[in-house]
């Protein structure tokens, strides 16, 4: 069973087979690189933008880290982040 494995991530972006693709890999690994290739972004802003969805769409038990143009992904069994909420203003009138 390989470490680490590795996965490319295109021009088509961040879609829902690239998700369930991404998951299929986490199955048998902690750990995956995403190479993301420069038909997908040009700056480094736009990386940050698809790393945030990316782990949006996984969960709180992922957490990343950019290095270059590579996004390590690596998988824990509890939240590592805290929660993510889409609205944060139902937290503050509770």
């Amino acid at each position: 069973m390989p470490a680490i494995r590795q996965i490319q991530l295109g021009k088509n972006g961040v879609t829902e087979q690239f998700i369930s693709n991404l998951k299929h890999h986490f199955n048998n690994t902690k750990n995956v690189k995403v190479s993301v290739l420069k038909s997908c972004c040009r700056d480094r802003e736009e990386l940050r933008e698809i790393n945030e969805k990316i782990l949006r769409e996984l969960g709180n038990n992922y957490t990343s880290r950019i290095i270059g143009y590579t996004i390590v992904i690596k998988k824990w069994r509890r939240d590592r982040r805290e929660n993510l909420k889409e609205n944060p203003e139902e937290e503050k009138e509770v």
